[in-house]
């Protein structure tokens, strides 16, 4: 017995010799160039994959499929109900935060935009974002019964116009049949190129479309055709009731477009998809009237209430008045943090923690374009049009930035990683990222949270392609001495199993050879 696995010994060595002398530098040259070819190809379509939809495809089939056959948990077994319930909860609430809004402190494009593509040849708004403004426009300014009246028919083609210039025209055309507020909207908003002329635009607007609202509002119960004329008027009228406060919040007015604000809520409290609020809070910031900002705050700051940048930032200011005059972080390192200063780190990490993009426009560590007439909530988009407007209101509370600066990154250290649940907040959601490179313009950096790091196959697959394409080259370049490298390798490699069975054959008695052969 002894003999006999001896002599198997000596014929697998022999047989691994004899097949090792008998392969050519060819051989090794062709193994390696196809190895790197293939896992080339491996890791371009891993890359292609992970770019377009985020994650890895050989992570991705690991998870799904082999994990089960291989003994992994059943989605679908009763036990884990409550976590698909959890997560598919989980997931819709992704998708409700990935709608995209309407931005209540949008500029004027005949005004500011196309000032600024005047000034710089560039486009600060993309195709899908005025697209989406077109579907508002329909959907606010236009009802089933406009066929009726002439210069609303005209109307409602221009809003479906995808040239600024047809829409124009057609405003002019539907002013000469008459007076017609959405006329009156459409070139205050495209065709003035000064905020005077847009607000005298909007005031001519109003004269029509209080007219028109009363008579509607008369005929309201009359039929669905004059409920539905009625609802329109009635957006038409607050539509132009804000931009006339925005106006004259721009052309320095702030108290009258305070009290402007003021009466559209309390006219018409339930259309709150407008966000008259987020004006409001923005134009007594501008008087530091904090009272009446702490006021609109805790109205509008409710669980209820889907949140904002605006809220949530302007909650953590007013915490930062109250201690960022005296605070320094050497001395709170020393002494600890007071009660008050705990507050305003906190309220700075819920904000945070709600957009983590909006500190470094605050901060000025990166730099702000015009924002767009649609924002992503917690997304670049909304911290850019939240920075815009608010970032003076920061420089005017002394000590805020600095306050900012010092505490805003401690919040990640208290969000768990990977991101499946939030601390304060829902999770943050995956799809902010695609949202806001359709939302904002080519030429800007879009900020990404969190940074999608490289997942293990793709740093695998490159490293494997690198390491064989190395291989090929040099066994193509030194063909002799890359044959005696691996036949050294692969002796190596059998070495351990020479030993191995060496080790049994001294060990084990040979009676209990005998026995395992007879079996």
């Amino acid at each position: 017995v002894a003999a006999l696995t001896s002599l198997f010994s000596f014929c697998v060595s022999s047989s691994v010799s004899m097949f090792l002398n008998t392969l050519t530098p060819k051989f090794y040259v062709a193994l390696t160039g196809t190895s790197s070819l293939i896992s080339g190809l491996i890791l371009i379509f891993e890359w292609w994959y992970f770019r377009k939809y985020g994650t890895s495809f050989i992570e991705q089939v690991s998870v799904s499929h082999l994990r089960p056959l291989l003994g992994g948990v059943d989605s679908s077994s009763p036990s884990n109900s409550n976590t698909s319930n959890g997560e598919a909860d989980s997931n819709r609430q992704s998708v409700s935060e990935c709608k995209v809004w309407r931005n209540p402190l949008n500029l004027f494009r005949g005004a500011e935009y196309n000032r600024y593509t005047w000034v710089t040849g560039r486009e600060p708004l993309t195709y899908y974002d005025m697209n989406l403004s077109a579907q508002d426009h329909q959907t606010f300014f236009t009802c089933d019964s406009d066929h009726l009246r002439p210069a609303d028919a005209i109307m409602q083609k221009a809003w479906r116009e995808r040239n600024p210039q047809a829409r124009i025209s057609a405003a002019h055309e539907a002013l000469e049949l008459e007076d017609c507020a959405t006329a009156y909207i459409l070139l205050a908003e495209e065709e003035a190129t000064t905020i005077m002329e847009a607000e005298r635009l909007f005031k001519q607007a109003l004269k029509a479309g209080e007219g028109c609202y009363r008579r509607s509002q008369q005929l309201q119960h009359h039929g669905t055709q004059y409920e539905a004329q009625h609802r329109r008027d009635t957006n038409v009228l607050v539509y132009i009731k804000r931009r006339l406060a925005m106006c004259s919040r721009k052309l320095g007015r702030t108290r009258e477009a305070v009290k402007m604000m003021r009466d559209l809520m309390k006219e018409f409290p339930l259309l709150s998809m407008f966000n008259i609020h987020e004006n409001l809070l923005e134009s007594l910031l501008e008087l530091q009237n904090y009272a009446d900002v702490q006021a609109v705050l805790a109205k509008y700051d409710d669980i209820s209430l889907p949140k904002s940048a605006t809220i949530c930032y302007t909650a953590a200011l007013l915490k930062a008045r109250a201690v960022s005059d005296k605070f320094s972080p050497e001395a709170a390192s020393r002494r600890g943090l007071s009660t008050a200063e705990m507050n305003a780190v906190e309220a700075i990490h819920r904000a945070v923690e709600f957009n983590p993009h909006v500190p470094k426009y605050l901060l000025e560590m990166k730099s702000l374009i015009l924002p767009p007439e649609h924002i992503l909530k917690r997304g670049d988009s909304e911290a850019i049009a939240y920075a815009f407007f608010h970032l003076q209101h920061w420089k005017r509370v002394e000590g805020a930035l600095n306050l900012l600066h010092c505490t805003w990154e401690g919040t990640f250290r208290m969000i768990p990683y990977p991101l499946e649940k939030g601390h304060l907040f829902y999770p943050y959601p995956v799809c902010t990222e695609t949202a806001d490179r359709e939302l904002l313009p080519m030429f800007h950096e879009v900020s990404v949270y969190p940074k999608k790091e490289l997942p293990f196959f793709i740093l695998f697959t490159a490293g494997l392609c690198s390491f064989t394409a190395m291989l090929a080259l040099l066994t193509h370049q030194f063909p002799e001495l890359m044959g005696v490298f691996a036949k050294a390798f692969l002796s190596t490699l059998f070495a351990p199993l020479n030993f191995i069975m060496e080790k049994v054959e001294s060990i084990l008695p040979s009676s209990l050879w005998h026995q395992l052969t007879r079996i």
